[in-house]
């Protein structure tokens, strides 16, 4: 079974990606899979009948497809096909913030141990990192930084703010 980080540990990936699935008789029974957009969109009812399935959203792919679905997706996945596409760091602000996604949300591909702070402060969860990885040695990603200045989907106060409402509570 394919390795994953959540929740600041490595685990085992409970969860089939199918990146190329193009037909619902290309699933393996009975598994939680993730299928990519395209064959959820064709086939939606189908697919909820059938259990356990998230999607995959491509870097091209709009985050709004899914907003009739958003509340009843266990998991949706973006990917990045490559350590310099940085496409899926809006998409998944786009989740988290504009359509309220509160599931998990996976970061796949090339995921760097560089990108894992940035891309959990974008609203990621968990990490499917490749194979050729150390994923042990990933999850430090995580910690890289303790702050950010910035408002992100994990802290929606810019620091200044937080800063001030520190403040406000020492002094008063």
């Amino acid at each position: 079974m394919p390795r994953l980080i959540s929740r600041g540990a490595v685990i085992e990936d409970r969860w089939t990606l199918l990146p190329d699935a193009y037909a619902l008789a290309s699933l393996p029974a009975r598994a939680p899979v993730i299928v990519p957009l395209a064959l959820w969109l064709a086939e939606r009812a189908a697919l909820r009948a059938r259990g356990e399935v998230g999607v995959l959203l491509a870097p091209e792919d709009d985050p709004a497809d899914l907003a009739a679905d958003i509340a009843t997706l266990p998991l949706i996945a973006v990917n990045f096909p490559q350590f310099t596409d940085g496409r899926g760091y809006s998409t998944a602000r786009l989740l988290r913030e504009r359509h309220r996604y509160a599931g998990e949300l996976r970061a796949v591909g090339e995921v760097l141990h560089d990108q894992l702070h940035a891309l959990a402060e974008c609203g990621f969860d968990s990490f499917a990192v490749p194979d050729h990885r150390d994923a042990a040695a990933a999850v430090a990603g995580l910690a890289d930084f303790d702050s950010v200045y910035a408002p992100t989907a994990r802290m929606p106060l810019p620091w200044f703010r937080r800063r001030a409402r520190a403040a406000a509570g020492t002094n008063g």
